[in-house]
């Protein structure tokens, strides 16, 4: 079943009159989306607020994130996870720089090669930004698709994905692309919700599907989900004439480039733990357990158990920070959040 002609002509009235007020909608340039877009993958709109007025703040256009060091843009973004978006936003600054003189291209083939710019975020600079008939398909516009055409598939099979991205590019109403990205994303954001949609509220009901037969609730068909990793580790809060020990992570992989509290993998025991930090050159005299915790990534859990230590040495293999460190230049990921309080 395809998708409503009128898609643009029934929706467009009905974001007129319910768009919320949202940071990223005011003074609208391509820089503002790009970096609105990023923060928003992965995060709500509510927490990523308060970090895109920090972040412009801070960064207000691309020029200065290219500019800037890597550690102050971590810094900046400490605390909203997936921190690969922020390294590659400062990469991606720096080709934008170098190679487009500071200004994000008006082109989606350019602005999809870029660093951190995938189909969707592509699709939603060109037609925000720059008005051009370009979707952003991301999981709440599937989900409105979905239910709108009673789609049998999987919204997770990317011939679906292709599929409504250009069946919706055609739908694009001259004057208002971007108008109808943001239409899009409203109500999939705010009404056609997962698990039971407001469909009361609605301007598109009428032409659902799903709707007229009562099984809202029966789409999207979701892709099957594996289960994550348990992964226990041991978290060290090293402490010296009242600094503690952090340590940058590896340049690739999870949480790269980031300052963590050490860790091992494995649940040590108190002698075990003693010994490590021995080996590590802190020499320890006392150590105290400080709780257990887990932190959930996409693909994995690690559930730790905590140990406070009081070091006679400062080992050269970490960075001894004070408070003033870890919070104006040491970006921690939150997986750690449950020692830093402690602090």
């Amino acid at each position: 079943m395809p998708l409503p002609k009128d898609l643009a002509g029934a929706l467009l009235p009905w974001y007129d009159e319910n768009a919320r007020d949202l940071p990223w909608r005011r003074d609208v340039t391509p820089y503002r989306v790009w970096i609105s877009e990023i923060m928003l993958q992965q995060t709500r709109i509510e927490a990523a607020k308060g970090y895109f007025l920090r972040f412009m703040a801070a960064l207000p256009d691309a020029e200065a994130l290219a500019a800037a060091d890597i550690d102050a843009v971590l810094k900046l973004w400490e605390g909203l996870g997936y921190y690969s978006r922020a390294r590659n936003l400062h990469k991606a600054a720096r080709r934008i720089a170098d190679e487009y003189g500071g200004a994000l291209p008006a082109d989606y083939a350019a602005l999809r090669s870029l660093p951190g710019i995938g189909d969707y975020t592509a699709g939603a600079v060109a037609s925000i930004a720059f008005g051009l008939p370009e979707p952003a398909v991301d999981g709440n516009v599937l989900r409105i698709c979905a239910r709108l055409t009673c789609c049998p598939d999987s919204i997770g099979e990317e011939k679906v994905k292709r599929a409504f991205r250009e069946e919706l590019r055609g739908l694009y109403p001259a004057g208002r692309c971007g108008d109808f990205t943001s239409a899009l994303m409203e109500l999939g954001e705010t009404v056609c919700l997962p698990g039971t949609p407001d469909c009361a509220a609605c301007p598109l009901a009428e032409r659902c599907a799903a709707h007229a037969a009562g099984s809202e609730t029966d789409y999207p068909v979701m892709p099957e989900k594996r289960p994550r990793r348990i992964q226990p580790k041991t978290v060290f809060l090293l402490e010296h004439d009242g600094l503690v020990a952090l340590r940058r992570r590896p340049e690739k992989g999870l949480l790269a480039g980031l300052w963590e509290l050490p860790n091992v993998d494995g649940r040590l025991t108190r002698e075990e733990v003693l010994a490590k930090a021995a080996a590590w050159g802190c020499e320890p005299m006392t150590a105290e357990p400080c709780g257990d915790a887990v932190h959930i990534f996409t693909h994995i859990e690690w559930h730790m158990t905590g140990y406070r230590l009081c070091c006679a040495a400062a080992s050269e293999r970490f960075r001894w920070t004070d408070e003033a460190d870890r919070r104006e230049t040491c970006a921690v990921p939150t997986a750690f959040r449950a020692y830093k309080v402690q602090l």
